[in-house]
């Protein structure tokens, strides 16, 4: 997609890698595609990326999270959403439905990475990986 003056058109995402303290990690079935993912969305232009996952996370999910650490950087190539995977730790909030989900779940690892399309369950992976960040780019649902 391209701006008015020729410029392509990039937007930044953050998913919000919820891991408890038994280890599941907290996942979404989106209302407006059906799939199971992280819970993120897209950046404000006057917040962080920290206090964009910790927004994001609380308006998806009802959890209110700490952020740890960036996991990873992933691009969709069609789209140009460049996405930010922030680990988290949750502090407090139980998990509920909300407009954008139409389903809270805490996932076992081997879950959520068997239920998420291959491009979002790779930012699972990779969050509970030693190093990083990771980069990776993808079309949306597999890596490329």
């Amino acid at each position: 997609m391209k701006s008015d003056n020729g410029l392509p058109l990039h937007s930044v995402s953050v998913s919000g890698i919820v891991r408890r303290a038994d280890g599941r990690i907290l996942a979404i079935k989106r209302a407006d595609d059906g799939r199971w993912v992280p819970p993120g969305g897209v950046l404000e232009l006057n917040e962080t990326p920290f206090e964009g996952v910790v927004r994001e996370v609380l308006e998806e999910t009802g959890v209110r999270v700490e952020p740890e650490r960036l996991t990873g950087v992933y691009k969709n190539m069609n789209r140009g959403v460049v996405s930010l995977a922030i680990l988290c730790t949750p502090i407090e909030g139980i998990p509920h439905t909300t407009e954008e989900a139409v389903s809270v779940a805490w996932l076992l690892p081997a879950e959520a990475i068997e239920t998420m399309p291959e491009a979002r369950a790779v930012r699972v992976t990779d969050a509970l990986r030693d190093g990083g960040p990771f980069v990776r780019v993808h079309d949306g649902t597999s890596l490329l």
